[in-house]
């Protein structure tokens, strides 16, 4: 058995299924795409994810592609089918699909967990793409009894995909994911909803800040159900965390709305929850896994119309400045918008002064 997988059966042609089998092929694997709905299938292989299922196939590595409540059923019966397989899969939770396992009494010792957290908010084949996983980070879950020959061809795999690697403990993983990925999820739905209790005035001064926010909110429902619920313990603690620190900024907003509630200790209260969210930001990932503050933000405005972004990247590519990350944020009701760019500090100072000179309107 070598750490590289050729031959690899993928169950399950939804988004990451079917973008998994476009990354792979393209990386020169042998792909075959199984799923309990034909045309989903169907789809995938119009894609070129792959080709369907041949009879007495015997693949390297199987990748379960299906959502968590049924994860452990389909690991197992992959397990059964092909003996000598490597099993992993996708789900975004660990602990609950591994507790299954070992009460199916199923050879965990071929079972190698992991989670690309890649994802868009379409889902199905349509939505798949070969690049859903570049630079992203995939994470890898071996149990104590996982063999090193199978651990070393789920890295690979993750390699051959992009992913940006790392390895924890289930448990590990289901606390953090409840943290950065399903209770982000729920707090976007909840203020989301809210939205959906209010006049339509009080909803066209939406800005930025709520876009951004409520962006996730328009995710599968039925899909985050079963996440959620798969997790439920996990997040609900990060919830219950929250609510703590909700119910403290409820009440110093409370005691600054009255008249005499400009103390200095309740702007004080106010002032040091923003400040532990300014520090809990930086902590978060930027590009090339340094923090996102590290970067300076260079704000145009420009016309909305045909040529004009093309046209800004070519000044800023004059400029000889590398982009870090880009936002656009539209006006409402006028046909301009804001650029933002992120770039290196030291060169903020000379892309505002190219920009400048070029007839850029900078912000």
């Amino acid at each position: 058995m070598t750490e590289q997988a050729e031959r690899v059966l993928i169950i399950g042609t939804g988004l990451l299924g079917t973008s998994l089998g476009l990354a792979l092929s393209q990386a020169g694997r042998k792909v075959q795409l199984d799923d309990i709905a034909a045309d989903a299938v169907s789809a995938a292989i119009a894609r070129g994810a792959g080709t369907g299922l041949a009879t007495n196939y015997a693949p390297d590595l199987v990748v379960v592609a299906v959502p968590p409540a049924v994860t452990a059923a389909v690991m197992a019966a992959a397990l059964s089918a092909y003996p000598n397989a490597t099993v992993t899969d996708v789900a975004s939770v660990k602990t609950g699909p591994l507790a299954e396992l070992r009460r199916l009494s199923a050879d965990t010792n071929r079972v190698v967990g992991g989670h690309p957290m890649a994802g868009r908010e379409v889902s199905g084949p349509a939505g798949a793409t070969a690049d859903l996983f570049e630079g992203r980070v995939w994470v890898v879950t071996p149990l104590p009894e996982s063999e090193p020959v199978r651990v070393a061809q789920v890295c690979e795999i993750v390699r051959a995909c992009g992913g940006s690697l790392i390895e924890l403990t289930p448990e590990t993983h289901d606390r953090a994911v409840a943290l950065t990925s399903h209770a982000p999820q729920m707090l976007s739905s909840l203020l989301a909803g809210l939205l959906d209790d209010v006049a339509p005035e009080d909803v066209a001064v939406s800005g930025q800040g709520l876009r951004d926010l409520t962006r996730i909110a328009g995710s599968d429902p039925q899909l985050w159900t079963d996440i959620l619920g798969a997790n439920a313990s996990e997040v609900a603690a990060v919830l219950a965390q929250l609510g703590e620190r909700l119910t403290q900024a409820v009440s110093t907003l409370n005691e600054l709305a009255t008249p005499s509630g400009l103390s200095a200790a309740a702007r004080n209260d106010l002032e040091t929850l923003l400040v532990k969210g300014n520090s809990g930001k930086a902590k978060i990932p930027g590009k090339h896994g340094v923090g996102t503050n590290a970067f300076a933000t260079v704000v145009v405005s420009i016309e909305d119309r045909p040529g004009e972004l093309g046209r800004l990247f070519a000044a800023i590519g004059d400029a000889g400045v590398s982009v870090e990350d880009v936002r656009i944020d539209h006006a409402m009701g006028r046909p301009t918008g804001l650029v933002e760019i992120a770039v290196s500090p030291p060169a903020a100072v000379a892309l505002s002064a190219h920009l400048s000179e070029s007839g850029w309107r900078l912000r």
